[in-house]
């Protein structure tokens, strides 16, 4: 219960910070970007927007899973 409990906080502080948290990764994204295209692999940089939108509905996610196995666990 204990797993739970930490893996719903988990996904409440990114449900909290996903736009800085999807910042932080875009900034390290665009350099990894670069350097491979550099390299000669042609890769799509995601816009800040999609990021965003990734790590909210990741976040999400991990909470209505959490909720469902803390629900199960209980009843």
């Amino acid at each position: 219960m204990v797993v739970e409990l930490a893996r719903l906080a988990v996904g409440l502080a990114i449900l909290i910070f996903y736009r800085q948290i999807a910042g932080y990764v875009l900034v390290r994204e665009r350099a990894l970007v670069v350097l491979l295209r550099q390299r000669g692999v042609p890769l799509p940089l995601l816009t800040e927007n999609a990021t965003e939108n990734l790590y909210f509905g990741l976040a999400l996610f991990v909470c209505l899973l959490q909720f469902v196995r803390i629900w199960a666990l209980l009843h």
